[in-house]
């Protein structure tokens, strides 16, 4: 999994509890004593037990200095983007730039719609919010409100004040479009444990990457910001140890899958101040020797033994391609990332081969083979290439796509001397491309006549053949390529 080479950051996520209104407050006092980058405040307008977020917020920066101040995440279906924008500005003009604005598309919608926020559907609440997000930097930037848009409106808005910097936007995001739009348009991605664990943040981070890369920006400049939980002790699962077992959990998350900043769920000062003064000085320590080549890092310990695997060939391949390449880890980081995508197509075929497997020995109907394909790979890009578009057709072929128009112009002009290479992996893709449709077709075949005769036979030998022949030509292909443009990536980049 990707490093992304981003300076460590570490915060508080306290329970914005009313009835202990002190002990909040001293404990954002606390966090920024001990130096801690956050204090984030989740935002449930809602509920009867919490303080309102932006007045909590802004309590905390007027007893601060240092720490940054966040929402995790604002519930944009009870603030209207702008009198989110004016409050978020006003907060970081009060402060001295120390806001950060955490953004949510919004869920409860039973207590949205109670307390006035109207109901919307998955599509509507991403519509608008991506409105919103237009309302939001325009409105920072000064620019006088232009939309007219299907779910919010800023015509003729004169905004002001404008924040003391550029305020990041941070999106909650899980879900394929969520994620898309996290790629294509925010500064910082923030899930939560419990919501999305160790073992989903790989599959994550690598739309979050396509995304990003397709929209023509760097992978680097989406921070990754992680809400965690645990507790000290001798367990041994995930952050359920020691401090050096929490450090080196982290570490493995942030040089392993590229998480940078940690954001600790915990309203207990004497565990903050153990994680301050304990955790992030050795996670700093560990995450700077891994990125100088892990000579003087101890043994990653995970509580997922897939991760942790994962992880560690991961690294050691880096440190021992960076000894013999002189590249840096953040330029290894390139090329790595392209390996990422190709190993999940890699995956995502062996589920296509063993469906076809699970299709002879009878353990699934032919008829649900093709929707189990259809809703397989609906996860990573939002192209329109056909017929098949829900399947793994259309993600070889996004993929592909997105190589052609974008990683290999950028490589050519960067250095033309690579044109045979390019031109073969473009005449590849035309050939994976002629597989992908007969694979196709031959699955339409199938399902259009699931019968167990002798033209059900046929079928399932012909699709059967296609999943061979493109077997055989994509990984041949995916793996020439990885080995051509290694270096070359490392050098200029997907661009």
């Amino acid at each position: 999994m990707p490093d992304y080479g981003l300076d460590l950051e570490f915060g508080v996520f306290p329970s914005p509890d009313a009835a202990h209104h002190h002990e909040v407050l001293e404990l954002a006092q606390l966090a920024d004593v001990l130096g801690l980058e956050h204090v984030s405040i989740q935002d449930h307008p809602y509920q009867a037990k919490h303080l309102d977020t932006w007045t909590l917020l802004s309590a905390i920066g007027a007893r601060t200095t240092q720490v940054r101040l966040s929402t995790n995440v604002a519930n944009l279906p009870l603030r209207p983007p702008v009198v989110l924008a004016k409050a978020a500005a006003s907060l970081d003009v009060l402060t001295g730039g120390r806001v950060e604005l955490g953004l949510g598309a919004g869920a409860f919608w039973d207590a949205i719609e109670a307390a006035g926020g109207g109901r919307k559907s998955p599509k509507e609440s991403v519509d608008a919010l991506v409105e919103a997000i237009t309302i939001l930097r325009g409105f920072w930037a000064g620019e006088p409100g232009r939309l007219r848009g299907e779910h919010y409106s800023d015509h003729g808005l004169r905004p002001g004040p404008r924040p003391v910097h550029d305020i990041p936007i941070w999106l909650g995001a899980y879900k394929p479009r969520m994620v898309r739009l996290t790629g294509r348009l925010a500064d910082g991605w923030v899930p939560s444990m419990g919501y999305a664990d160790p073992t989903d943040l790989p599959d994550l981070n690598a739309r979050l990457d396509e995304a990003a890369v397709a929209a023509g920006r760097a992978t680097q400049d989406i921070r990754r910001i992680y809400n965690v939980f645990g507790q000290f002790g001798t367990g041994s699962g995930l952050l359920r140890g020691t401090p050096t077992d929490w450090a080196e959990q982290l570490t493995d998350l942030a040089v392993g899958v590229g998480m940078s900043t940690f954001i600790v769920g915990t309203d207990d000062p004497d565990f903050l101040r153990r994680f301050a003064e304990e955790v992030v000085p050795l996670t700093r320590e560990l995450v700077a020797a891994e990125r100088e080549g892990g000579e003087s890092a101890p043994a990653p310990v995970d509580a997922t033994p897939a991760v942790a695997d994962a992880t560690h060939s991961q690294r050691t391949a880096t440190v021992a391609a960076q000894a013999d390449s002189g590249f840096t880890a953040q330029q290894l980081a390139i090329p790595a990332h392209l390996v990422e995508v190709h190993d999940y197509l890699r995956a995502e075929l062996d589920q296509v081969r063993d469906i076809v497997r699970q299709v002879r020995e009878g353990h699934t109907t032919i008829g649900s083979a093709r929707s189990v394909i259809n809703t397989m790979t609906m996860r990573q890009n939002n192209w329109t290439l056909g017929a098949y578009c829900e399947s793994y057709c259309r993600i070889v072929t996004g993929h592909h796509t997105n190589e052609d128009r974008g990683m290999f112009p950028h490589l050519l002009r960067s250095d033309p001397a690579l044109t045979p290479v390019i031109t073969r992996l473009h005449d590849e893709h035309e050939v994976i491309a002629g597989l992908l449709d007969s694979l196709d077709r031959a699955l339409v075949s199938l399902v259009s006549d699931p019968g167990h005769g002798s033209a059900g036979s046929r079928a399932l030998d012909a699709l059967s053949d296609a999943v061979d022949e493109l077997t055989e030509q994509l990984l041949a292909h995916l793996s020439y390529e990885e080995e051509a443009l290694h270096d070359a990536l490392a050098t200029h980049g997907f661009g």
